[in-house]
């Protein structure tokens, strides 16, 4: 069930936002999900790092190259190409904070499965998430506040990260970490473990349902704003998984593994931010459709993506495995 689940979760994501769209669009009330959200949040991100065995951390943290090629990609290369594509959006606050929150804050969720499917190096990928999120968390209020300047000042508070380090990273984290000791006690343990590892896709199908559900009903006058950002988040899909190979070659990190910091470069972390979004205060509209606008352009880039990104280097990736 599990195999299958991801071999379809691109089109099970998709069916999620058609449900939420007609969800928010036949019933009355949707946006009373929200408070739904962060659980969910919660528990996608629980069976995501479940995936995550403690021998396979040890192994990211070991191969070096790789580590710092994929925080050079995601937290200094990623940012420059950011930086340059925020001076083409609309002179206004919240469109462009709500790009940044976006763009500046790469996936460690479904870019997991996304990567495996495009042939790239996922255990590895998988094995250095919550060392990506650790960092985004720390760091996006300072990219913001450097970005945006005083105009951020007013706009975004500590309190939301904080918050959201200890109920979107810790405790899931820790949840996660006794969930596999009781594994390695007995087979009761194992079996549970493997029956949560049929969640992650559904999980965030859910997640996506829910928060197009309940934000649709709040876009309002927003949609002209969320189309105007359209071609900021295309470039961005076309640019990031080039900086991200460009990044794997300067470090000449293997094929596979430089297909990983691609994927991560381009594969967001729309559904997590969200949330802190919605803590902004005056962001209803705006924020939550600039940041949901860039997650339907995400999930149609990463069918090109599962399909080209393949196609980088299949010489040199022949004749590592042959070596």
């Amino acid at each position: 069930m599990r195999e299958a689940l991801e071999r379809r979760q691109i089109w099970i994501y998709f069916a999620s936002v058609i449900a939420g769209t007609f969800a928010a669009s036949a019933i009355a009330g949707t946006e009373g999900l929200e408070p739904l959200v962060n659980p969910a949040l919660a528990l996608m991100l629980f069976v995501t790092f479940l995936q995550v065995p403690l021998a396979e951390v040890g192994k990211a943290f070991r191969e070096i190259r790789f580590l710092i090629a994929l925080m050079v990609s995601n937290f200094l290369a990623v940012p420059c190409l950011v930086l340059l594509l925020v001076s083409f959006a609309p002179n206004d606050a919240l469109v462009r904070l709500g790009i940044l929150m976006v763009l500046l804050t790469p996936c460690i969720d479904y870019v997991i499965t996304f990567s495996q499917l495009g042939r790239a190096d996922a255990r590895l990928l998988l094995a250095s998430t919550p060392l990506l999120l650790v960092i985004q968390m720390a760091l996006l209020p300072f990219y913001l506040t450097a970005f945006l300047g005083d105009q951020v000042s007013g706009l975004v508070s500590l309190a939301p990260f904080l918050r959201a380090f200890i109920w979107l990273i810790m405790v899931p984290l820790a949840f996660a970490a006794v969930a596999q000791f009781w594994a390695s006690c007995g087979p009761t343990g194992r079996r549970v473990v493997a029956w949560l590892g049929i969640l992650p896709v559904l999980s965030t199908a859910l997640v996506l349902f829910l928060v197009v559900a309940a934000t649709v009903p709040l876009l309002g006058n927003a949609a002209d704003k969320a189309l105007g950002v359209v071609p900021i988040y295309v470039a961005f899909a076309i640019f990031a998984p080039m900086l991200g190979l460009a990044v794997g070659r300067v470090f000449r990190l293997g094929t596979a593994a430089s297909r990983s910091v691609a994927f991560s470069s381009s594969t967001r972390n729309s559904l997590v931010v969200l949330p802190l979004a919605l803590a902004v205060p005056g962001a209803v509209p705006v924020l939550p459709a600039v940041i949901v606008t860039q997650t339907l352009v995400e999930l149609i880039s990463e069918l090109v993506y599962i399909r080209i990104l393949p196609l980088f280097g299949r010489k040199s990736e022949a004749a590592e495995q042959s070596a």
